[in-house]
């Protein structure tokens, strides 16, 4: 006889960060979101390599999760659907932003920081987890792909 495996996902509170923001109302709340987390998780510090993470918004734009969900090389990092949208099914979200680093402070986005915001967004129509932005940080300085009309 075969034995099939049974599996159970579930959503697991693994920390709390301090944010002054807690309803997202634009651009910049979103970048401040982004920023304040990717410093928690690297100590104050800007990382050394590109690290792509993602901001759960409830059906109000009330900050439902934060997530590193891949950390790359110095000019690189993979951002598959697949890997993004399944926390974002667990966590209930109705939207959400995503956001990565370039370590050389330029954020002028590349080709593939496009054509990849155009997948999530394509991907996010699918599933009912509407894309409401793609940050590019700088140390200093971002770039808001909304904004800019790349998608």
């Amino acid at each position: 006889m075969n034995k099939a495996s049974v599996y159970r996902i579930q959503l697991m509170k693994v920390g709390k960060v301090p944010i002054e923001i807690g309803k997202v109302t634009s651009v910049e709340d979103a970048q401040q979101v982004c920023r304040s987390y990717l410093l928690h998780e690297y100590g104050g510090c800007f990382p050394d390599r590109e690290v792509f993470g993602a901001v759960w918004l409830n059906t109000k734009n009330l900050i439902s999760g934060l997530e590193i969900v891949s950390i790359g090389s110095l000019n690189a990092t993979i951002a598959h659907p697949r890997e993004l949208f399944k926390s974002g099914i667990i966590h209930n979200a109705s939207s959400l932003i995503v956001f990565h680093n370039h370590p050389s402070g330029d954020t002028t986005p590349s080709t593939e920081d496009i054509n990849v915001t155009k997948r999530l967004q394509e991907a996010g129509d699918i599933l009912g987890i509407e894309l409401l932005d793609h940050l590019i940080l700088g140390e200093t300085n971002w770039y808001s792909m909304k904004q800019a009309g790349r998608f």
